[in-house]
């Protein structure tokens, strides 16, 4: 019995090629996926948002000014709170969006300040178009109206939140500028 059992096993057969196709396929689509979801999660940390010196040397330094990076909490937000989806298939779109950043980075649309600042309101009003369509997703992972101590906050900005929130306004349309600097065309109007 155990003879026979163990020639089945190790005679060449239909069953045992296709169990081994179907094993080694299940290793590798294991091997795969790790490896993409590793990558996916490496390209969220703030070193590879600023890896390349477009960023680096523009908005990365604008940031490190703002709120989201230094206050009187502790708590930071970096690139990826902010720009990229927390669910999964959101977050794989907005990275195949990005590929389109590297073309650019690629072919030398934003390689010197100059072309990045003559860029800079395109750029922006895409993140803000997409940050309206979604009704500012990103920011709602940190900040949320129920959470608000809207008496600690100053009577302007008590104001201007709950007209907001009245109206169905979107964190984007009152907070450009937050962490970044206004395009000049934006300073200006």
């Amino acid at each position: 019995m155990i003879r026979r059992l163990f020639q089945w096993f190790w005679r060449p057969s239909k069953r045992f090629a296709w169990g081994l196709i179907l094993i080694v396929g299940g290793l590798g689509g294991v091997i795969f996926w790790g490896g993409f979801n590793t990558f996916m999660e490496h390209s969220n940390s703030l070193d590879f948002c600023i890896s390349c010196h477009e960023m680096r040397d523009t908005v990365y330094e604008e940031y490190k000014t703002s709120v989201h990076y230094s206050n009187p909490s502790g708590v930071r937000a970096i690139c990826s709170d902010c720009h990229v989806p927390k669910e999964w298939t959101a977050k794989l779109w907005r990275k195949i969006k990005a590929t389109n950043e590297l073309y650019h980075k690629f072919v030398g649309t934003i390689d010197t300040p100059e072309k990045f600042e003559a860029n800079r309101l395109a750029m922006a009003e895409r993140v803000w178009a997409e940050m309206k369509e979604n009704n500012s997703r990103e920011c709602r992972n940190c900040h949320s109206y129920d959470a608000m101590h809207w008496e600690k906050q100053t009577r302007r900005a008590q104001e201007k939140m709950q007209v907001g929130l009245e109206k169905g306004e979107t964190c984007i349309d009152c907070h450009k500028g937050i962490a970044h600097h206004l395009p000049a065309k934006e300073r200006d109007d």
